[in-house]
């Protein structure tokens, strides 16, 4: 699976938002995360379709989190800029879209499938909250479930004695 670079720019724009209390601008929240602006306006859009920003027109206007970030999970977003999760094509990748006609006898399909699976419990099991004001990430723990962490200390270089 990869993570479009749409959807990449969409995170970026939402912390803004999750950061923020008030409207922000395209404009800003595009200049602000390294986003075109062209870009950014049709993230705008899709964001507003997938019912997770308003976006209001004129001099004050802008767009603001419609949802609670506490709620939103990353994959709630992923999904709502690219789609559902997926490892592998075998659902799509026979003639005309339809299944791999390999699929029944596939060794690597209950693979993909748990790989599939596993990324998006991955994804639902922090919020857009957690990640972007607690900076915390989900890790797998040994029991195969995920728990979250936060950032680990930096250590500061320093040339080891000799």
């Amino acid at each position: 699976m990869d993570i479009s670079r749409k959807t990449d720019y969409a995170l970026r724009m939402l912390a803004e938002l999750v950061r923020s209390d008030d409207v922000v601008s395209v404009r800003a929240a595009a200049e602000k995360n390294g986003v075109p602006y062209s870009f950014a306006r049709s993230i705008q859009h899709d964001l507003v379709s997938a019912g997770l920003i308003e976006s209001s027109r004129g001099a004050h206007g802008g767009m603001r989190l419609c949802v609670d970030p506490h709620d939103v999970t990353m994959r709630q977003v992923i999904e709502a800029i690219q789609g559902p999760v997926y490892v592998s094509t075998c659902g799509t990748a026979g003639p005309d879209g339809e299944p791999c006609p390999f699929r029944p006898e596939c060794h690597f399909n209950p693979v993909w499938c748990e790989a599939e699976r596993i990324l998006a419990r991955y994804f639902d099991s922090v919020t857009l909250y957690q990640v972007v004001c607690e900076h915390q990430h989900p890790m797998l723990t040994d029991g195969s479930g995920f728990e979250l962490t936060g950032p680990t200390p930096r250590v500061p270089d320093v040339p080891s004695a000799r």
